[in-house]
């Protein structure tokens, strides 16, 4: 199956008008829809994406972004293998200020041979194949 694994920069973008990124978020995920690309993440993602939207926006504005981002994306956990590999790989890259939940989408990128839908530079750095 073809798709892309989102990032939680686009998934706060999209829902901050604020945001640097928010129109990029919307032209990219028209660009997503028309190549009928669907969307995956993981929990770590969400949680990271729900806990900003909380603490930039307000509880309504992030109760409201979850209730619509989960039936249109499709979710999973990452395993206690892969938190274990994302540690490994972070010790490879001790000079950068590159986030576990960043890790952890790149090993699932690796492995699920699924790019990156992000707007952060980590992910070229950690060689990770990302969307654009």
């Amino acid at each position: 199956m073809r798709a892309v694994l989102a990032d939680t920069g686009p998934l706060y973008a999209l829902v901050d008008p604020d945001d640097q990124y928010h129109r990029r978020a919307y032209a990219e995920l028209r660009k997503l829809r028309k190549e009928q690309l669907p969307l995956m993440t993981s929990w770590s993602n969400v949680t990271e994406a729900y806990n900003l939207v909380l603490q930039e926006l307000s509880i309504p504005k992030a109760q409201g972004w979850l209730r619509e981002l989960t039936p249109r994306i499709s979710l999973f956990n990452p395993s206690d293998e892969d938190y274990s590999e994302a540690a490994r790989r972070l010790q490879r890259y001790s000079d950068q200020d590159i986030s576990l939940v960043d890790a952890v989408l790149a090993v699932l990128s690796d492995q699920l041979q699924m790019p990156v839908w992000t707007f952060d530079h980590h992910f070229d750095v950690m060689r990770t194949r990302v969307w654009r």
